[in-house]
């Protein structure tokens, strides 16, 4: 079971974690994924020393979810720079790797001892694209040299992090989490299988590629040539031993998936166009695709082209509104197909020599869902939000004991 956004929120107002923990001990799981906020332990990001209180709260995190036999999974990265040093520039300056070792130490030599499963960053993507060239999530640019540059820190500090965990948890299992979307192609024609490939490598390839020792994408090095993004040599951010670092080698991948991409060729000289226009009654809240699918063939994907050691599914899941009735009971019966649906095909994918090890449902409690707020209901948990009441909805039943 995945955490959500919200639960260092809740976590230190009227002890509410004690009670997610014991809610997530009655679902019966057997494992559950958080990650650090990273200015609770650094404010500055610079610190030569951790902040005590905030390294005591997941001291009891993890020792409450370990006493009541839930297995910790850690992620040390999801998107909560600290403020100053995304005032100098955050994942575009080499600063912020450095400053990631720090937290990798600090977090690695307090819970190491009790932690075997451990993601170093999530979703590189979206942090990079979303949040410097899209400006959809913070810092909220729109630049597409900075997002190059933000994507490429961000792998490196992975491939630092690694060896600091190792070194403060032995015999534990290091990873990094990526969000990946399958990529189709509209028809057979050469444009429309050109574009879906073109997706695959900006989307997809930019991410894994390096980190398993191929370096960037050439397809999309060559654009960037073009565009001047990258000039003759590679970009100033891009230094020896760079790529080398980034092939660390780690004991398993993990894959965020929740929806597909279909993709025409470009007309008249534009950027190709992605076709996503499922009927409503086919798509979240989100107003994405429900396509399970896709799950299986982009799990095999990655098994054929990358073989990973091991592969653990740490995001699935579906926003849908769905509140309680006049009898207090949460019936959302679309998020209890969306599970079923992607279990069994995780399965499939299984099935088929795919060392899949985990699957994590998006998320146990409803959350801050970052530039939709709590508009987006993703919890198979119902929080109100004036109350923090937490009420479990009939989809919780899909994980129950599984």
């Amino acid at each position: 079971m995945d955490g959500g956004d919200t639960g260092d929120v809740a976590a230190d107002h009227y002890h509410r974690w004690e009670e997610d923990l014991d809610l997530l001990a009655s679902l019966g799981v057997g494992a559950y994924r958080f990650s650090i906020s990273w200015p609770r332990i650094h404010p500055t990001g610079a610190e030569a020393q951790p902040n005590g209180p905030g390294l005591d709260f997941y001291d009891r995190l993890v020792d409450g979810l370990i006493a009541r036999g839930i297995e910790p999974w850690i992620t040390l990265y999801h998107w909560d720079l600290p403020q100053a040093l995304q005032d100098e520039g955050g994942w575009t300056a080499r600063e912020s790797v450095h400053a990631f070792e720090r937290l990798a130490e600090a977090v690695g030599r307090r819970l190491g001892d009790r932690v075997r499963h451990w993601n170093t960053i999530n979703e590189p993507w979206c942090a990079s694209v979303l949040g410097y060239e899209t400006g959809q999530h913070a810092p909220g640019l729109t630049d597409r040299a900075a997002a190059l540059a933000a994507a490429h820190h961000l792998l490196l500090a992975h491939g630092r992090a690694v060896p600091v965990l190792r070194a403060h948890s032995p015999g534990c299992r290091v990873g990094m989490v990526a969000n990946l979307i399958p990529a189709y192609p509209a028809s057979p024609s050469q444009t429309d299988r050109d574009a879906a490939e073109r997706l695959h490598a900006w989307f997809n390839r930019w991410f894994l590629d390096p980190i398993h020792g191929r370096g960037y994408p050439e397809l999309i090095v060559r654009e960037e040539s073009e565009a001047g993004r990258w000039p003759r040599g590679g970009p100033a951010w891009l230094r020896p031993g760079d790529l080398d670092t980034m092939t660390t080698p780690t004991d398993l991948l993990c894959v965020n998936y929740y929806s597909r991409a279909i993709l025409r060729g470009p007309e008249e000289g534009n950027l190709p166009r992605e076709l996503h226009e499922p009927p409503d009654e086919e798509r979240t809240d989100m107003g994405w695709e429900v396509f399970p699918q896709g799950l299986q063939d982009l799990l095999q994907a990655v098994h054929r082209d990358y073989a990973p050691p091991s592969i653990a599914i740490t995001e699935c899941g579906a926003a849908y509104g769905d509140g309680p009735g006049a009898d207090g009971v949460v019936r959302d019966s679309r998020r209890q197909a969306f599970l079923e649906q992607h279990l069994a095909a995780a399965r499939r994918a299984r099935s088929s020599g795919v060392p899949l090890e985990a699957f994590f449902a998006w998320s146990l409690i409803d959350n801050f869902e970052w530039d939709r707020g709590y508009s987006m209901r993703f919890g198979v948990v119902w929080v109100d939000y004036a109350t923090q009441r937490r009420t479990v909805k009939q989809s919780a039943r899909v994980l129950a004991g599984r």
